[in-house]
């Protein structure tokens, strides 16, 4: 079952069980979660499974966050949920987070996926997805595998078009972030909204 189709309590009992193991001999056996693993071990996927549990439930902590408050009233819990959705992609995602007129979240969701150096960002599924939500705000961000945080002409270009595109329907875009690793470079706060 995909981690995403838990509810909380699956999801902080798997988190809290005993960390078992199968040997050789068919048994179960407990290990100590310190001592370092091979890749090649079997612990090292129980490993993977619980850090994946740790971040969805970290995820929807920091969602539920920016849901009861102004997002950027709290940016950090932004900075973090941004972090933490791309954190180890091997490419480009393109996020809308969706605001009510208080700026609170609506929703966020990953309109676009794209490949190591780029995606394709249509506007006018952004626009379609901000009158379905009935937004009247929006902040975008997209990461950059590379590591490095700095803007593209292109993604500058684009600000400006998701901008002209969403103020024809009343949306404002609020701020533009790029994340790549734990770097988050924000659009306004270099003034290029």
């Amino acid at each position: 079952m995909n981690i995403s189709d838990l509810s909380r309590a699956d999801l902080v009992s798997e988190l809290l069980s005993p960390l078992a193991y199968p040997s050789a001999s068919g048994q179960s056996n407990l290990y100590n979660p310190t001592v370092l693993i091979a890749k090649d071990d079997p612990r090292a996927s129980l490993l993977a499974r619980r850090l994946d549990v740790a971040r969805e439930l970290l995820l929807r902590d920091l969602h539920d966050q920016m849901r009861s408050a102004p997002i950027m009233s709290s940016p950090q819990a932004l900075r973090d949920w941004l972090r933490l959705h791309c954190a180890g992609l091997e490419h480009e995602v393109f996020l809308v987070l969706y605001l009510d007129a208080h700026h609170r979240l609506i929703e966020a969701e990953e309109l676009f996926r794209g490949t190591l150096t780029q995606t394709s960002v249509y506007p006018r599924e952004l626009v379609k997805g901000a009158l379905a939500r009935n937004a009247a705000a929006l902040a975008v961000a997209h990461n950059h595998p590379s590591g490095e945080a700095e803007p593209s002409r292109a993604d500058e270009l684009l600000t400006q078009n998701l901008k002209s595109a969403l103020s024809l329907v009343d949306v404002r875009v609020i701020d533009h972030f790029v994340v790549a690793g734990n770097q988050i470079l924000s659009f306004a706060e270099r003034g290029l909204m």
